[in-house]
């Protein structure tokens, strides 16, 4: 049942799919400003769910034994926490190149969104049998390497932009389209892969995915009024949108989610008795599904919501 006075895209059981919602949803930084979140956030989305999840909401025991369900949740949510830690160091800068007080307040709500995503991933690792005096040297030991080879390429990208030529509306891009936009698909084929194996994980990848659509919907309309009041910019917003999709393809993601994938697909015959008719989409179900097929589902769910968000942008030639 919905809350009271919280909006619709923020409700736990009303929000719609992230996908679904960043193709969707038109919200601006004025009317998702500081006293939105406050609101919204803390009293609707977060209600009962500080960490992701309620508190009887558990792993199946299978994921907290060693084994391939446990190495591919362990690594998602590693890399998960730390790609979140960078983009909440990259938006103090965002925070910091605000040009009006809309921009400034929406940018600190989700500067606050960022830090809590990587906090919840992070502490999800310790329900899943990692001690906490060993936390950091594990992140470290199964996500270092993808860190390395994906995250620190984008985030140099990034910086570039904000850090090095104060541009705040090539900053906007990059997160929206090049990281968050590329990104949130594989977060919202997450929360569906591990509901039965994990609901704690996949209620939040669901929190996580319910401020993604804020971000995205926001970052979305923040670039198509610049491009309005300033269409001279186009030129220099497609370029670097260029040169970020070039970066993309030289980056090893697709092996990174191959990996994981292949572990999965193990634990699904090792343990596909508890998917049981559980449909991962309408009409399929997820333990008839291939590594190919959910690769493939997730990269059309980003190519919709690219075509779909670059069109109401204004920037359909970069498709």
């Amino acid at each position: 049942m919905a809350l009271a006075n919280i909006p619709a895209e923020a409700d736990w059981t009303q929000a719609p799919s992230l996908v679904d919602g960043a193709i969707e949803l038109e919200l601006t930084a004025r009317s998702c400003d500081l006293r939105y979140w406050l609101g919204a956030v803390p009293q609707g989305t977060l209600r009962g769910h500080v960490l992701g999840h309620a508190d009887d909401v558990r792993p199946h025991p299978v994921m907290t034994r060693p084994g391939p369900l446990n190495s591919a949740l362990t690594q998602e949510l590693a890399f998960r926490s730390i790609a979140e830690e960078k983009a909440t160091r990259a938006i103090a800068h965002m925070v910091a190149l605000a040009p009006d007080n809309d921009s400034l307040e929406f940018y600190s709500t989700q500067l606050l969104d960022e830090a809590r995503h990587a906090m919840v991933f992070r502490n999800h690792l310790l329900q899943l049998g990692i001690g906490q005096d060993e936390l950091w040297t594990t992140v470290e030991r199964l996500a270092g390497a993808d860190r390395d080879a994906v995250l620190v390429p984008l985030e140099e990208f990034g910086l570039r932009s904000l850090r090095d030529r104060g541009d705040f509306i090539g900053g906007v891009l990059v997160l929206t389209v090049l990281v968050e936009g590329v990104l949130a698909p594989a977060a919202e084929l997450s929360e569906r892969k591990w509901r039965v194996f994990d609901p704690a994980a996949a209620d939040i990848e669901r929190g996580a995915g319910i401020d993604e659509i804020r971000h995205l919907a926001v970052g979305s309309s923040i670039l198509r009024d610049h491009l309005l009041n300033r269409p001279e910019d186009k030129p220099r917003l497609l370029e670097l949108m260029a040169e970020g999709y070039e970066l993309w393809g030289r980056l090893p993601v697709e092996d990174v989610v191959l990996n994981r994938e292949k572990l999965f697909q193990q634990g699904i015959e090792q343990h596909g008795e508890l998917l049981g008719d559980y449909e991962v989409w309408p009409g399929r179900r997820l333990v008839d599904t291939t590594i190919e097929e959910r690769m493939a589902t997730g990269q059309e769910w980003a190519r919709r919501m690219q075509h779909s968000r670059l069109a109401s942008m204004g920037l359909e030639e970069a498709l």
